[in-house]
């Protein structure tokens, strides 16, 4: 395990490797005073960005929003939704959000929190039973080397409220070489066709990577989290979510699958050369199957995905519509895991420098340890995922942007180079 302070001298070298230009690009671009305007001109570097990489066949196209005060300052469209087909992208072409899906389940979760229908304090176990015999995994090392798995029991039951900050010890198997992961990578947990009920079951029978509460380590939890949720409403997810969320925010083309023949070819596929997402599982929306990913399984359109921003910004409602009550919404952008909450951060604390975590969000604390920091403001939220998409809000400067595309090698160089560019363009 790396100490806080290890993981930001790795973070900080690692953005040294980016270069002087990048940090020279990144001046100025940290709490930018409020009340700040976009630059027309400014804007276009944007535009000229993606045309090359479009044209330089990195990525087969996106598109790109950004709202301030309500209202698009920015929004274009480039290359097509995929290589075969050549349709240009539109508002309706539809991407799969991969881990931007938790972002939505959380929302909802917080939803329930909010009607009582669970609590924070919640053991896991109160819902899905099996989780009362959940075991920690701790590596063990031999005078010779070799590594071994030793199982303990937990400190203390394993909550919703750690389900929802990712410190829950329940992990993915397709990054990192732990033990614990391999054994995830063994079980071949995506074998046949299961749901979500199935699917916690079997991550129950798995060790936990850490201690509850102990590690942020990104994973299932927000699966599990799901599976939670039906149990406590006693319905499918994708009901909860189209009740709570989806239907009031009128999110029509939002949800897990496309059957539709005519929806299909609105789908976004990245360039041939880069369609293995490396997740661990094929994500096919065309294909019905009974599991709901919840935290990487669902697809949704730039018409949609618009509307669930805004909301985010505008603190949990829209259009009249009080999707959380002001109370729930700060709870769930206030940063959890700070340094009085005993959690701890390693290799793979993928917020970042400079960021702690809410319930299902990344939220902007501090400027982090590069030196200038990254672009950006304090209270911040964001998300990405594996496919390329990503969303930055900003109440500060009462904006927002989101970016779909499905380029899952060239995502982060995108995505960085996006946020540069997008807050270069501020001017007060």
């Amino acid at each position: 395990m790396i100490s806080q302070s290890g993981l930001r001298a790795l973070v900080c070298a690692a953005l040294v490797s980016l270069g002087t230009m990048s940090f020279a690009r990144a001046e100025g671009t940290y709490e930018i005073p409020a009340g700040a305007h976009f630059n027309p001109d400014k804007l276009a570097r944007i535009t000229e960005f993606f045309k090359n990489e479009v044209a330089t066949g990195k990525i087969a196209g996106a598109n790109v929003l950004i709202k301030q005060h309500g209202k698009p300052v920015y929004h274009e469209v480039f290359g097509v939704q995929d290589a075969v087909s050549k349709a240009p992208i539109t508002d309706k072409t539809i991407f799969r959000l991969f881990s931007m899906s938790k972002a939505i389940t959380s929302v909802v979760a917080v939803k329930l929190i909010e009607e009582g229908t669970i609590k924070l304090d919640d053991p896991v176990s109160k819902y899905i039973p099996s989780f009362a015999n959940v075991k920690v995994g701790v590596e063990k090392k031999a005078e010779d080397g070799t590594k071994s798995l030793e199982l303990v029991p937990p400190n203390r039951p394993m909550t919703v409220h750690d389900l929802m900050t990712h410190t829950s010890g329940v992990t993915y198997g397709f990054y990192g070489d732990s033990l614990v992961r391999k054994a995830y990578r063994d079980a071949n947990i995506y074998a046949g066709d299961f749901d979500l009920a199935e699917f916690a079951e079997r991550i129950a029978k798995l060790p936990l990577h850490n201690q509850p509460g102990a590690l942020w380590q990104y994973g299932h939890s927000t699966d599990i989290l799901a599976r939670v949720m039906e149990v406590a409403a006693g319905k499918p997810l994708i009901e909860i979510e189209r009740e709570k969320l989806l239907d009031p925010l009128g999110m029509v083309d939002t949800g897990f699958f496309v059957t539709d023949p005519e929806k299909q070819k609105l789908l976004a596929q990245p360039v041939p050369n880069d369609s293995d997402f490396r997740v661990g599982r094929i994500n096919d929306p065309t294909v019905v199957k009974k599991i709901q990913f919840a935290s990487g399984g669902m697809v949704t359109t730039m018409a949609d995905y618009e509307r669930f921003t805004q909301m985010l910004l505008q603190g949990g409602n829209l259009d009249g519509k009080t999707i959380l009550k002001p109370e729930t919404f700060k709870l769930m952008v206030t940063d959890q895991i700070g340094l009085k909450s005993g959690v701890d951060r390693d290799y793979f604390y993928f917020p970042g420098d400079g960021f702690g975590f809410g319930l299902g969000l990344a939220v902007r604390t501090d400027p982090g340890n590069a030196k200038p920091p990254p672009p950006g403001d304090l209270g911040e939220l964001k998300w990405d995922g594996a496919s390329g998409c990503y969303f930055v809000v900003d109440p500060k400067q009462d904006m927002f942007f989101v970016l779909l595309e499905q380029t899952p090698t060239e995502r982060q160089r995108v995505q960085r180079t996006l946020k540069q560019l997008v807050y270069e363009a501020m001017e007060n």
